[in-house]
Parts: structure tokens; C-alpha cells; sequence
């Protein structure tokens, strides 16, 4: 009865927590009267957004949040948000919006609203001509293979567990990923490899090879506070403008200099 009574206590509490680190979000009509829209974007994603010495940004999300900004006739402030800290910064109202490769999933829209998709996240198999053979990711779980991937993160995760019988090497950034493939001391990556595919470039003598069998396709859309319903019905007026005229894909190629891989298909239906 204690255990139960403590427990309930420390739920209460949690929830009494959240709840005072939650800030009010900013209406759309308080964005353009203040003139300011805060934007959240990652520090150190290298084609979606980096922040550079100097205290510049550039990268897809920064040109994309500045046409946001642009077509609100407010200027753009962006809020460094690494990937852990991107739903609690919208939450907490230290941003208006979020970009930042923010995957739509059911857990997180139990904290935050979302947008129409922005962009996709494919998880596929990158490997080179050697293995070109192979139709399937289940064809790669041999004993004879080794896979490389980013430590700490799902794919990692994910390939550990459905291709046990190969080999494992980890490494700090997916362009590590791919200089392992390129000079042979891997034979692949299972991975979300759509902001990957630029650091191929720089193996021009190896015959890349991209796997058609698709694990898992996700979408990326623009975070906001839940119940910011004025806000998220411009966002999706503004992203059918915009997909409509192809930019979003025009950004992608910009940035990571190839088309992307499941464009998103733009859709009048606004919810």
C-alpha cells in the first residue's frame, strides 16, 4: 500500500513538473506583431543546418525557415536544438517552430502538433557493387559481412538486432559510415542514409549501390505547440505554396546534391 501511495506521489509530481516547464505558445498574430519568428534547428546536421564559427547558420533548414520568415514579413531567429532537447524547446516555448529533421511519429504528437510532411527519412541498404548481387537487407546478415553504422543511434540499433551474424563496426558520424564502405573496411550501412548519399562523392572510384527494398520510410514535418491550430493551418497553406513550385526538392538537391530519394507529393487538403 505504501509502494503504491509512493508511486502515485512521484507520477503526481512528475506531471506537477512538466506542467511548470510548459510555456504558452505565441499566436500567429503575436509572431507577426512581434516581428520575430524563433525557429529551432539543429547545431551540427551538415545539410539540414550548421551553426559555423562565426555564428552564422546555413543549410536546407536555414534557407527554408528564412522563406518561412520571409513570407511572414518577420525575421528569422534560430534556436540551436539538439535532437533530444527538440520537442522539450517546444514545449517550453523557447521556440515557435521546429525543423530539424523532426520525424512525425505517435509519441511525439502526444506533446506536440505537427505539420503536413516536409520531407522524407528513408532507412535502406548503401553498399557497393561488390554486393549488388543481394536483393534484401536479410541478405546482408551473413558472417562473411561487416556492417558499418553511427554508434547510439536506432539503426544501429535496429541492424544489431535483425542482422546478428554480421559484423559490427561503429563509428562518430555517417561520414565516417562511408569512408569505411569506400575504402573497404566495410561492405555496407543499414541506415537513414538521405543526408549520407553527398559524402559518396568523395569515393569517385567505387560503384555505389542503394538497395530498392525500403525498410522503413518516415516523414519529417514542422513542430509546434499542441492547440497552436492558427499557426499550424499557415504552416500547411505556406508548404503547399511552396512544395507546389517544387522548392522543397530543389532545397533538398541543393544541400545534399541528389534529388531525394521519396520526394513528398504536396496536398491541398489542409487539416
Amino acid at each position: 500500500m505504501l509502494k503504491k501511495i509512493f508511486t502515485t506521489g512521484l507520477v503526481a509530481m512528475a506531471g506537477i513538473l512538466l506542467l511548470a516547464t510548459a510555456g504558452e505558445a505565441r499566436t500567429l498574430d503575436e509572431i507577426i506583431k512581434a516581428g520575430v519568428i524563433r525557429i529551432g534547428v539543429q547545431p551540427n546536421l551538415p545539410g539540414n543546418s550548421v551553426l559555423k564559427p562565426d555564428g552564422s547558420w546555413e543549410g536546407m533548414d536555414i534557407d527554408m525557415g528564412g522563406a518561412i520568415a520571409k513570407s511572414l514579413g518577420v525575421k528569422a531567429e534560430f534556436v540551436p536544438s539538439k535532437s533530444p532537447q527538440r520537442v522539450p524547446i517546444l514545449v517550453s516555448d523557447q521556440a515557435d517552430i521546429m525543423l530539424g529533421g523532426l520525424t512525425r511519429n505517435s509519441r511525439r504528437a502526444k506533446l506536440i502538433d505537427y505539420s503536413l510532411p516536409t520531407f522524407t527519412e528513408s532507412q535502406v541498404v548503401l553498399t557497393t557493387s561488390k554486393w549488388a548481387s543481394l536483393k534484401s537487407w536479410k541478405d546482408f546478415n551473413r558472417s562473411d559481412i561487416t556492417l558499418a553504422n553511427v554508434r547510439g543511434t536506432v539503426p544501429a540499433q535496429w541492424t544489431r538486432k535483425n542482422a546478428p551474424k554480421a559484423k559490427e563496426i561503429l563509428f562518430d558520424s555517417g561520414a565516417d559510415v562511408v569512408r569505411a564502405i569506400g575504402q573497404g573496411r566495410a561492405d555496407g550501412t543499414i541506415a537513414i542514409i538521405d543526408n549520407w548519399l553527398k559524402f559518396t562523392k568523395n569515393y569517385a572510384n567505387v560503384k555505389w549501390h542503394v538497395l530498392p527494398d525500403t525498410i522503413y520510410l518516415g516523414y519529417w514535418g514542422i513542430g509546434m505547440q499542441k492547440g497552436n491550430n492558427e499557426l499550424r493551418r499557415w504552416l500547411n497553406i505556406w508548404l503547399y505554396d511552396f512544395q507546389s513550385k517544387n522548392k522543397h526538392n530543389a532545397l533538398w538537391e541543393k544541400w545534399y546534391g541528389s534529388p531525394p530519394a521519396f520526394p513528398v507529393v504536396p496536398t491541398y487538403y489542409f487539416p
